[in-house]
């Protein structure tokens, strides 16, 4: 009897196991598959699929009609633009804060801050699009803070997002910004703070407030529901802080 009610309960838990589709920005592409990791130990039988790309594409491409049932946006505007277009099924809410980094393939000099981007021994800087990339909003930002824009940006190459802006930086730049928490990922562990990459100073931009919400594809989805709860829980949050954001203890 024991063994045709736990056959039971396994063809049970296997029908109802899926997929569920995550939209997620470039800057997390390191940090989900720790957190696929994790949430698959509590959900063994849910695939997660995650599409990257850069928060402006995702929402263009939710907008008309892409099948993803989560949105983890690198910033609050675009998944509250998708909740007043009536796209969403829960409001906006912050999951974590990202930060910014310089990052360079050779030695470098941070101790005059941002005005190593003026060094005549750099002929081209990487940043992500400000126009579709919310670390490219932020690198703007810090940029004319410092009043360095107007001297500088004739060296900039722009990347469609945030990753993008990573391959430029390792492979045909002297030097880029990009999201701190790219460089935590096992393939970075050779560039080394104080040496290739250093911290922008949070004084001159806003940490960028990362907001995640349930899609209306996903709507009535315990699995969604069960992955959208485990992004806020004790175990995810210690892992976005491994990977350099800052969260809400």
């Amino acid at each position: 009897m024991n063994k045709i009610i736990l056959l039971a309960l396994f063809i049970f838990s296997s029908l109802n196991a899926g997929t569920i589709s995550i939209a997620v920005a470039s800057n997390v592409s390191y940090a989900i598959e720790d957190l696929k990791r994790e949430f698959n130990l509590l959900h063994p039988n849910t695939k997660v699929k995650v599409t990257l790309g850069s928060s402006g594409k995702l929402t263009a491409q939710i907008k008309h009609g892409a099948p993803y049932q989560l949105f983890m946006s690198a910033n609050m505007l675009y998944p509250q633009a998708l909740y007043e277009d009536n796209l969403t099924t829960t409001k906006p809410l912050i999951y974590a804060k990202g930060t910014l980094a310089y990052l360079s393939t050779k030695k470098m000099d941070f101790s005059n801050g941002i005005d190593i981007l003026n060094s005549k021994e750099i002929s081209n800087i990487a940043m992500a699009n400000p126009k579709t990339a919310p670390y490219g909003k932020a690198t703007l930002q810090a940029m004319k803070s410092a009043n360095i824009y107007e001297n500088i940006k004739k060296k900039l190459v722009y990347g469609e997002s945030i990753s993008q802006t990573l391959s430029y930086t390792i492979k045909a730049t002297d030097i880029g910004i990009v999201a701190k928490s790219l460089l935590y990922s096992k393939r970075m562990k050779g560039y080394k703070k104080g040496i290739n990459w250093m911290d922008v100073d949070t004084k001159l931009f806003s940490p960028i407030s990362q907001g995640i919400v349930i899609l209306k594809d996903g709507s009535e989805n315990s699995e969604v529901e069960e992955f959208y709860k485990f992004i806020f829980s004790k175990k995810a949050k210690e892992i976005f802080k491994r990977f350099g954001y800052i969260v809400n203890e």
